[in-house]
């Protein structure tokens, strides 16, 4: 037998057998268009905070691979943490079958495989029709995640629905069977009663919050021939607020379209939640809708402002990061995050333009507008990391920093700033800027009318996903430096790249202000945050660098027992602190580890100063005029 034993031809035959076997599992996807995807989404019994999802693949004929994948993903877009949807995942389930012409499919189950965490394998072989069933248990109100229990249903849908990989491209529908008497409202809705959509990919379906409630409100207006609905989910009384609520958000629109001018859509919806008994608010933007949560109640002057100030940020997104995109953001890869170096434009920008529209929409005045900026440039020019980190470096570092989840203490309060307060300063500095260059014949306005023109009214389609294309640092810069007539490349070295200070006082020279710096007035400058509970109980929760706190040993998580030997709590913390000034020697006992340790903090001259926008004692009549179209629009 030419020198082969019979032996090895046994062992390489079963060897073959077990490859063909295992094809189903290892054979690599195909990127043949299925026949179509359906998504149906029940919700059986809400107390038990599951969502019932079934897929139905119809196969196509002809040469297809040997399995399919359907995959969670990872994160969600507008937020870049990595949440690992896939761990709320349960009883997955396969089906297949052959479906003979004019009779009703034959279906089995099937053998899968989880290929990964997040990837669950499903042989096809010669089936014609693949049936998918799993449940995601989802109990969080939020923009990002998926709520079920016995008042709502409210999904995100990066949280709930699978991808089949290498198929998010292909046209998918969806059916909702909701529980009796509860009411269907989305973005892309066309009627009060319908259950069924159509999505042109994957993409668009997650991009589709949907809200399912018995006693949701449901207001519209109009605003240039376009639709806007303003959904309220309320779960205490609104204190007859939601008719002033709804004029608001009209405002708001009216000042943003005023900008922009007429977006491409025919209907948008603001799905709001007033959740008293949630402890934390968000906000999502979408293509045509927007996801709020508020943590109180309407009728509450603060939560109503809150809203609105969301609104206005929300809205922008239309045009300033669902269109006008950086070119990382979509399609994405859901198996890792998302970097991008553009979110100060997409995120920040948006920030410093929800407030000026909530200025030219005539809900806040010049007063409120300053006050807020005062704010921010505060929080910027105290934070350490404002001296470490760029706002390039801050965006590419989002999913260390959008809300993401730490299971080990970090020193990012330390190292860090926030794209969002840090793109906003940007922004309006260079909005500033480029009005005094050009004697107020452009501003950032034009510089954002000409992108969004350009990447996406007029480019290519460059995938499969949205219009046009997504643009670069670099092009941002180009357009913006075009616009302007000035070459704003030592701008963006020295400012978004780098980490020096903001140009402020040259900016708001051409509207008549001036920053203006003072030594904050702070008591107790240890350099600590502090959390209290309920209970009176008070924690450190930071310790900044080179601080008095760090040099007497204090470290986050400790419990402070006493200051100035004379215990504290969080009812008398605020008396307790009052005593203290610059050079005091403070005995403080803490609790650590089971161990009660005793130190000593001396006080320092404080490092914080307060920053607030004034004018100038020599302002002239034309730059009141220029501050004025600037805040008007």
């Amino acid at each position: 037998m030419t020198g082969i034993s019979r032996n090895k031809i046994i062992r390489s035959v079963l060897l073959l057998s077990i490859l063909i076997l295992s094809a189903a599992f290892a054979f690599p996807q195909s990127d043949q268009p299925l026949r179509s995807i359906t998504y149906r989404l029940s919700m059986s019994r809400p107390v038990s905070h599951l969502f019932e999802v079934t897929m139905e693949v119809e196969l196509p004929e002809g040469e297809r691979p040997k399995s399919l994948d359907f995959q969670m993903p990872k994160w969600s877009p507008g937020r870049y943490a990595v949440f690992d949807f896939a761990k709320n995942v349960q009883q997955f389930e396969a089906l297949g079958g052959i479906c003979p012409r004019g009779a009703q499919c034959k279906m089995q189950t099937l053998p899968f495989k989880r290929f990964d965490d997040q990837t669950w394998r499903v042989p096809i072989m010669n089936i014609q029709r693949l049936t998918v069933r799993y449940k995601v248990f989802g109990n969080d109100l939020s923009g990002t995640f998926s709520q079920l229990d016995s008042r709502h249903a409210n999904y995100n849908g990066g949280s709930i629905f699978m991808y089949v990989v290498n198929h998010k491209p292909d046209p998918v529908k969806l059916e909702i069977n909701p529980p009796a008497g509860w009411r269907i409202v989305n973005g892309r809705m066309t009627s009060m009663d319908q259950r069924e959509w159509q999505f042109p990919n994957w993409d668009i379906l997650i991009d589709t919050p949907t809200e399912i409630a018995p006693d949701s409100t449901l207001d519209e207006f109009q605003v240039d021939g376009k639709l806007y609905r303003v959904m309220v989910h309320s779960f205490v009384d609104e204190g007859g607020k939601r008719p002033a609520l709804v004029r608001d958000i009209e405002k708001i629109v009216r000042a943003e379209t005023g900008m922009w001018g007429a977006p491409e859509f025919d209907s948008y919806t603001f799905l709001i939640h007033f959740a008293a008994d949630d402890h934390s608010g968000d906000g999502m933007e979408h293509l045509t809708s927007t996801q709020i949560i508020e943590p109180g109640a309407l009728n509450e002057t603060g939560v109503y402002a809150d809203a609105l100030d969301t609104v206005a940020h929300e809205f922008f997104h239309v045009w300033n990061v669902k269109r006008l995109r950086p070119v990382e953001l979509g399609p994405w890869d859901f198996t890792r995050p998302a970097n991008t170096r553009g979110l100060w434009i997409a995120e920040g920008f948006t920030n410093y333009y929800g407030h000026l529209m909530m200025r030219r929409a005539g809900i806040w005045d010049d007063t409120r507008f300053f006050h807020n900026e005062n704010q921010t440039v505060t929080g910027i020019e105290n934070a350490p990391g404002s001296h470490l980190m760029s706002a390039e470096e801050s965006s590419l570092l989002a999913p260390f920093l959008d809300d993401a989840p730490h299971a080990q203490r970090t020193n990012l309060a330390n190292t860090s700033i926030s794209y969002y307060p840090k793109g906003e300063l940007i922004g309006l500095v260079l909005d500033l800027l480029i009005r005094g260059k050009t004697d107020d014949r452009v501003s950032l306005d034009d510089v954002m009318r000409r992108m969004y023109d350009e990447f996406y009214l007029k480019s290519p389609n460059a995938t499969y996903y949205l219009r046009g294309r997504g643009y670069t640092i670099e092009d941002f810069q180009r357009v913006a430096s075009e616009v302007s007539g000035s070459n704003l490349s030592d701008f963006f070295q020295r400012y978004v790249r780098g980490v020096e200070m903001l140009p402020y006082d040259e900016a708001l020279a051409s509207v008549g202000l001036h920053l203006v710096r003072e030594q904050a007035r702070q008591p107790f400058n240890a350099g600590i945050g502090i959390d209290w509970n309920k209970t009176g109980t008070l924690t450190i929760n930071s310790v900044r660098n080179d601080s008095p706190a760090e040099d007497a040993g204090l470290q986050e998580g400790d419990e402070i027992v006493s200051l100035g030997r004379k215990n504290v709590s969080s009812e008398n913390l605020l008396v307790a602190l009052a005593r203290y000034k610059q050079g005091d020697r403070i005995p403080v006992t803490v609790k650590r580890d089971r161990h009660t340790i005793q130190t000593t903090v001396v006080l320092r001259e404080p490092e914080r100063f307060d920053y607030r926008i004034e004018e100038r004692k020599d302002v002239t009549a034309k730059q009141k005029a220029a501050r004025q179209a600037w805040l008007k629009g």
